[in-house]
């Protein structure tokens, strides 16, 4: 059985604020003890709690003492360099989405001018019903679209020369027609 994603949101129950804590708590401690022993780096946790009257360390207060020795024996800089706070992860986080965000709208918006056409070069559709930006995503993906296909040509070309082989106006193809409109292109 798979688990759910769990809504990160304050628990308001007080029972299963407290029940969430102490497992959360038991996880968390686990895994910075299995990362100091996986990868033999100094590690410690300390966890306030209103549940409980001293802060949980780990390993040890000797332990934790030492790490923090360390980390402010470090030039301020230093320190600061990959401290993040909630505040900045978020923002981080929303950066990142925004980007992908964006990236996907491009290419969604790539692909609908690539149906747009297709659609055109079959007969199937018209470009009289697209407005200004369509028709100008339209015609750069035309535009490379017919840069693609020269340069493929100008390959093959080169390839077949190599070979021997000679590239008449009878072996390529004849181009598409594109009906816009009334009039028809080709």
């Amino acid at each position: 059985m798979t688990r759910k994603k769990v809504k990160l949101a304050f628990i308001m129950n007080d029972s299963a604020r407290k029940a969430t804590y102490k497992k959360r708590k038991k996880g968390l401690m686990k895994k910075v003890n299995e990362l100091s022993t996986l990868c033999g780096i100094d590690a410690c946790a300390i966890i306030y709690s209103p549940y409980e009257a001293q802060p949980e360390v780990w390993p040890n207060n000797i332990g934790v003492h030492r790490v923090l020795a360390q980390f402010k024996r470090m030039p301020e800089m230093e320190q600061s360099k990959k401290m993040v706070n909630q505040e900045s992860f978020i923002k981080q986080r929303i950066t990142k989405a925004n980007e992908q965000l964006k990236k996907q709208i491009k290419e969604n918006r790539e692909k609908e001018m690539t149906e747009v056409m297709y659609q055109c070069l079959t007969g199937k559709g018209s470009i009289a019903n697209l407005i200004l930006s369509d028709l100008n995503d339209l015609g750069g993906l035309v535009d490379q679209t017919i840069k693609d296909i020269s340069r493929r040509i100008e390959s093959l070309k080169k390839e077949t020369t190599g070979k021997g082989v000679a590239v008449t106006p009878e072996s390529v193809p004849p181009r598409a027609h594109v009906s816009m409109g009334e009039k028809t292109y080709g």
